[in-house]
């Protein structure tokens, strides 16, 4: 899969014109909305939750790509995706270990393509047995929670060994401090989806700042 998905997120959109900068990105190549929410327990922020993603499935046709950033995420899972989530990724560090596969499983009954997203300081390790059942693997290269913070490298040394055990349509995506030069790192070492937020939304040309990440 060599196209790269470029997953603009709207924490960097303005919430009062939400519609016009969507539109804005989905005019501009953007192959995905990714939709942060946050709970303000899991990640020290709150931010959007059900409604709204009702609201965005009605303005766009775009694939909803919902990062889940809240503790106890099976319980919002079936709200989400009758509200229009195409993507529904959550946190390994948000469940039990023994709760991981039961989740992924639940989703899944929904029709809605499954995703797991680790933390800076989680092994990718934890999560390989997992790979055979996701859609996709977001790979956090900043501590979710807050838009504009600067890009880990030794996170996106993760790719690497994601990579090697994916199975061949695994969406490895990475999210945090993506812009042209880390984007490049990202997918030189195999990601093939990028969310960015300030990267796009504060770019003069958003055409122009999505393709230099599909590049």
């Amino acid at each position: 899969m060599s196209k790269i998905i470029v997953s603009p997120s709207i924490l960097s959109a303005d919430f009062a014109n939400l519609e016009r900068d969507i539109k804005l990105v989905e005019n501009n190549g953007a192959d995905w909305i990714h939709v942060d929410v946050m709970d303000g327990h899991f990640v020290p922020n709150i931010t959007i939750g059900v409604p709204v993603v009702k609201s965005l499935r009605a303005i766009t046709n775009l694939p909803l790509d919902v990062h889940l950033m809240i503790e106890n995420p099976e319980k919002y899972i079936e709200p989400f995706a009758k509200a229009g989530a195409d993507i529904l990724t959550f946190h390994y560090e948000a469940v039990q270990k023994n709760e991981v596969k039961k989740v992924i499983n639940l989703i899944k009954s929904f029709g809605v393509k499954t995703g797991l997203s680790i933390k800076p300081k989680t092994s990718p390790d934890e999560v390989l047995e997992y790979l055979p059942e996701l859609d996709l693997l977001l790979v956090m290269t900043v501590e979710p929670g807050f838009g504009g913070q600067k890009f880990m490298d030794d996170c996106a040394e993760k790719i690497k060994v994601i990579k090697q055990y994916a199975h061949e349509n695994l969406i490895i995506q990475v999210d945090g401090g993506i812009n042209d030069k880390t984007g490049k790192i990202c997918t030189e070492y195999g990601a093939n989806s990028l969310v960015a937020g300030n990267y796009i939304y504060k770019s003069e040309n958003i055409k122009q700042a999505i393709n230099s990440l599909k590049q």
